[in-house]
């Protein structure tokens, strides 16, 4: 990565690496930074030495998100500093660099600040990934990179798989735990349902989980691995301090680095989890503008959409109406017509509801509405039901009550694997 390596970052504060069954304490009472600040997994982690390190052959899967609270990125950190021995850096979807758009990735290749080898991991997983990580010659595979809280944000199955394959090559997994960007109090929207099972999403949880990456990793390792012909895997998580379940990405001190392209603000993260189902249509989610995921539509949409939406008073959102024309994806070039989510109230906003109430008025007012042929709308809800419901003219309230039983036994599995207040 061309970022400077400027040495050994230096964090003050106690040492706080946490294991895979403890419970991080009070910002307070652990020495999180002065003002409030958020300290990541990789903060905790240079705070110990990075002892958890200690003698081993490092690989690292992380992207431009992968950066210390001044910036730096962990890659020209880890290598410049004689105590950790990196010998390799993985990339996931849209790459290391972070390059590539959706559904991309920037192949093998060289980094030409440190000379480390950097693989793809893009489309690989089982035994073909843990080859990947044999022939880097790893011995510990570290995980850093920013998730944005929701199911089909491939960064999440990057993690799965790659402890998966770390666990049938016979490395352990160290995850650097971030913030979820949109806060972790509550999960909502519907449980994947297996047979619907794919790269967005892997394994039966919640559309929004409201976890960060280390608590999934713990459930994943627990409720999914421990299952698997594999077994678990070796797994330690370095858990943040400061950081509190209410907390959205403007509140920690931390800085922003768009997660993938499409991602440029924690404003779209925040409605990511619902506009994204869009994908599953003929409208576009508004790639190829500034704030994509912010506004939806297609050619032939007017006002009407925006008033049936706004009309549905869901909490914490106004649908406005909107025209945009985006230089790339669906309607490139084209002028389209739709909605503009603006969101008055983060707390009391649902944007799994908000999204089905989308579709739900889409489907009601345009008569060119149409389900993407491949039926990708049942991928990312993870079964046909929202489809199918939607379709027969249900609201938005008959969709949700649809999901809420499953919803209820994820919460209360997730409970348990849960390491922040």
């Amino acid at each position: 990565m061309t970022l400077s390596r400027r040495g050994v970052l230096g964090l003050a504060g106690a040492i706080g690496a946490a294991g895979a069954a403890a419970t991080p304490a009070p910002a307070a009472a652990a020495g999180g930074q002065a003002g409030g600040r958020v300290r990541t997994g990789f903060g905790q982690l240079a705070a110990d030495g990075y002892a958890a390190l200690a003698g081993q052959k490092v690989g690292v899967v992380t992207n431009p998100t992968g950066i210390t609270a001044d910036a730096r990125h962990l890659v020209d950190v880890l290598h410049a500093d004689h105590r950790v021995d990196l010998v390799a850096v993985f990339g996931p979807e849209h790459g290391f660099r972070g390059t590539a758009q959706a559904g991309g990735s920037e192949g093998a290749s060289r980094d030409p600040a440190t000379g480390l080898p950097v693989y793809d991991t893009y489309g690989r997983s089982g035994q073909r990934l843990a080859d990947v990580f044999t022939t880097a010659g790893v011995d510990t595979v570290v995980f850093d990179i920013q998730d944005i809280g929701a199911r089909f944000y491939t960064y999440i199955w990057t993690l799965y798989d790659c402890m998966r394959a770390a666990a049938l090559a016979g490395k352990a997994l160290v995850v650097l735990d971030r913030p979820n960007p949109v806060g972790g109090r509550r999960p909502a929207g519907p449980v994947l349902e297996r047979p619907y099972a794919s790269f967005v999403g892997r394994e039966p949880i919640a559309l929004a989980h409201g976890m960060t990456a280390a608590e999934l990793a713990r459930l994943f390792n627990g409720e999914f691995l421990a299952r698997a012909p594999e077994g678990p895997v070796r797994l330690r998580t370095v858990a943040m301090t400061g950081w509190r379940r209410e907390s959205f990405f403007d509140e920690t001190g931390l800085p922003w680095v768009p997660p993938s392209p499409n991602v440029p603000t924690p404003a779209t993260a925040l409605a990511y989890a619902g506009t994204c189902l869009f994908e599953g249509t003929n409208l576009s989610e508004g790639r190829g503008t500034a704030t994509p995921f912010e506004v939806v539509g297609a050619e032939g949409l007017d006002r009407r959409w925006a008033e049936a939406a706004d009309a549905l008073e869901l909490p914490g959102v106004w649908f406005r109406e909107a025209y945009f024309t985006p230089s790339f994806s669906k309607h490139a070039g084209k002028v389209c017509g739709g909605v503009r989510l603006i969101v008055h109230d983060r707390e009391a906003f649902d944007p799994v509801r908000a999204g089905i109430g989308l579709l739900v008025t889409a489907r009601r007012t345009w008569s060119g509405f149409a389900w993407r042929t491949d039926h990708w709308i049942d991928r990312l809800t993870g079964s046909d039901r929202v489809r199918t419901m939607v379709d027969a003219g249900a609201g938005v309230e008959e969709v949700a009550a649809d999901w809420a039983a499953g919803l209820a036994r994820f919460a209360a599995v997730r409970e348990e694997y849960l390491l922040y207040p």
